[in-house]
């Protein structure tokens, strides 16, 4: 009898670990979750990795711009075209749009800053990936951390 009360119990463990997100939740914290279109994503965005746009996003934020950002990516092109305009290049510089030509509320009247290439690019491929699988729509509020 002990025999099958341990391999019951064995058989338990093992379905509570494999199911333990869906039963309990999960504990994991990532950067950001998948929601519906109708939800806002919150992005953690690293200050400490890409300083410089982390402080053209506040800055621009506590000018007016908008801290949430709707996904457009195919109104991209057209909004970095429109916002860059009269903006001219500086060597050595990136001109740093906020709200980014990916959303919706970019393009023509977006907060420029020059910041370093690498900084800026970084934070652009950063913030890329942790929206990879959310589709346009989605709204996502930017939280410096």
């Amino acid at each position: 009898m002990k025999k099958i009360v341990g391999m019951i119990l064995a058989v338990i463990i093992a379905l509570a670990v494999i199911n333990a997100d869906k039963w309990f939740g999960s504990e994991e914290q990532t950067e950001s979750t998948p929601v519906s279109k109708s939800e806002t994503v919150q992005l953690l965005f690293p200050t400490d990795r890409y300083p410089e746009t982390a402080k053209h996003i506040q800055d621009a934020v506590e000018n007016g711009h908008p801290a949430t950002c709707t996904i457009d990516r195919d109104g991209a092109d057209e909004n970095r075209k429109l916002s860059l305009r009269g903006i001219d290049t500086k060597k050595g510089y990136d001109r740093d749009e906020w709200p980014m030509a990916m959303c919706a509320e970019g393009g023509e009247g977006a907060d420029i800053e020059y910041i370093s290439p690498s900084d800026n690019r970084g934070a652009g491929s950063w913030v890329g990936n942790q929206l990879e699988e959310y589709p346009d729509g989605t709204v996502v509020e930017f939280i410096l951390k």
